[in-house]
């Protein structure tokens, strides 16, 4: 397949996996699957949680993340590729997982503890990875 075709073929899987991924754990708000320029590809918030940003916010913050990933990838040579990013804020924390030229974006709740917040980190990236 090629073209438009391919490109809603991808969308759906996109869609699919961020309903999935979603699933993982009822402390994970939003799953954003964004590309290289901070485009969001797909994303699923969570039933009934109220975002914290407005459109043109998240749309911001999506560009800095993806923006950031990529000055990342600069240092990769000497310090090794990047698995995952964690910032944690008052009121959310957002991990970001990088794969190829596309990065998930999900946030938590803010009270998920260190424990789940490593048993969510490893399920998205077995999930993401296929690794068992």
């Amino acid at each position: 397949m090629s073209g438009p075709e391919s490109s809603v073929d991808q969308t759906i899987k996109y869609r699919e996996d961020c309903r999935n991924t979603i699933q993982l754990s009822p402390k994970i708000r939003y799953v954003g699957i964004i590309n290289r320029f901070g485009r969001t590809l797909a994303g699923q918030l969570r039933k009934g949680v109220v975002p914290l940003f407005k459109p043109d916010e998240a749309r911001n913050d999506f560009f800095l993340e993806a923006t950031r990933i990529q000055l990342r990838k600069a240092f990769e040579n000497s310090i090794g590729k990047t698995y995952y990013t964690l910032t944690e804020n008052e009121k959310v924390k957002v991990l970001t997982i990088d794969k190829d030229d596309i990065f998930y974006y999900v946030t938590l709740d803010s009270d998920a503890s260190g424990e789940e917040t490593s048993r969510i980190i490893k399920l998205i990236r077995n999930s993401i990875y296929n690794k068992n």
